[in-house]
């Protein structure tokens, strides 16, 4: 059995199309199995979208595990921005490369195992992380972000209580200074912003 977060998902791809609206915005997206949440945006995503301060997300963005694409699309779409999406999955690769073009935005996609293939800094990172990889390899991701953002930098994230979020948000504050920025549902979404003290302690080592 292969999972969403794999490189390569043994499932027998079986396109198909979702319409789906956020913020009362249409958006087309092709799906396919194999990949997360097939059959439509996924709540968490929507709570995480929905709350989304567009208005001060500008500079270089990162879709990190970007699925067929919804989050970097939305952003694209609603910024200024410069949107790189990544995921591990190859056939999510495919998929966003094809929804960016139905949905007529210009972003960056490409496959990278993690932070892999990363060779930039972000003024965001925005994530709906794999939870199911376990806590070690989350763990990974979201500390690791750290080494991505540009100081002040932002990573938003969701997660559910049931998922472990209260305890993500007492960990990420022993290196982010964390701000729950609303839940629904028992979804939590959260911004860690990177300290300054970590470029400081960088650049002393």
């Amino acid at each position: 059995m292969s999972y969403y977060y794999d490189k390569k998902p043994d499932s027998k791809s079986n396109e198909s199309e979702v319409f789906i609206k956020i913020n009362n915005q249409p958006y087309k997206f092709i799906t396919d199995s194999g990949v997360f949440s097939k059959r439509g945006l996924d709540f968490g995503t929507r709570t995480l979208l929905e709350l989304l301060d567009l208005d001060k997300i500008k500079g270089r963005v990162l879709d990190f595990g970007c699925g067929y694409g919804p989050i970097g699309i939305y952003v694209s779409k609603n910024t200024d921005a410069v949107v790189d999406m990544i995921d591990i999955n190859e056939r999510s690769i495919k998929l966003a490369i094809k929804n960016a073009k139905i949905n007529k935005v210009k972003v960056n996609i490409f496959a990278s195992d993690k932070y892999s293939n990363i060779n930039s800094k972000y003024d965001f990172i925005i994530t709906n992380p794999p939870i199911r990889v376990g806590k070690k390899v989350l763990y990974e991701i979201l500390f690791k972000a750290k080494e991505y953002l540009n100081a002040k930098g932002q990573m938003w994230l969701v997660i559910h209580k049931d998922q472990g979020a209260k305890t993500v948000v007492r960990d990420l504050k022993l290196e982010y200074d964390v701000e729950i920025v609303g839940k629904k549902k028992g979804f939590y979404v959260i911004c860690a912003i990177k300290c300054w003290q970590i470029d400081t302690i960088l650049l002393k080592s």
